[in-house]
């Protein structure tokens, strides 16, 4: 439980508006990577509704793509691609609102390495900027935590 309240508690900076400053990107991410990049391969609330997928459902397309990348994803496509869509679909939403920002960073982190090098690296350089980007964002609240704009200094701000 001590390591629990450790990841949650927020890195605060000097003043209220830069941690207001350093929330922006991590809203808009969040917002982008649940509802453009998470939503259309798993089922949430606000995933089109052409795509039939019930809640928490992945799309029958991604487990297929999962198992080209070879190896171990080959042999547990169907436990890649969900964990894959739900790092990008709830780990969005976490993101976005600042709850248990640092496992919801560390897991888009992971998802967006297998994007980059087992997915996009062989469109060049380009195609990749997309998960690189969302990659950074998430080593930058993986270590920062949500700060002062986010559930987690709720939780912990008392403690």
């Amino acid at each position: 439980m001590k390591l629990l309240k450790q990841i949650t508690n927020p890195i605060l900076l000097p003043h209220w508006s830069q941690d207001l400053l350093l929330a922006i990107p991590r809203i808009v991410c969040g917002y982008l990577l649940t509802v453009e990049f998470g939503s259309p391969k798993f089922g949430l609330p606000w995933s089109p509704p052409d795509n039939g997928l019930g809640l928490f459902e992945v799309a029958f397309w991604f487990p297929q793509d999962v198992a080209q990348y070879g190896g171990v994803f080959a042999l547990l496509p169907g436990f890649f691609a969900w964990m894959g869509a739900f790092a990008e679909g709830v780990g969005g939403v976490l993101l976005a609102l600042g709850i248990q920002t640092r496992i919801a960073s560390f897991l888009i982190l992971c998802t967006m390495l297998v994007a980059i090098f087992m997915q996009q690296i062989d469109n060049g350089l380009w195609n990749c900027l997309a998960a690189m980007g969302f990659l950074w964002v998430g080593l930058f609240y993986m270590i920062l935590g949500s700060g002062r704009f986010g559930v987690d200094y709720l939780i912990t701000k008392n403690k």
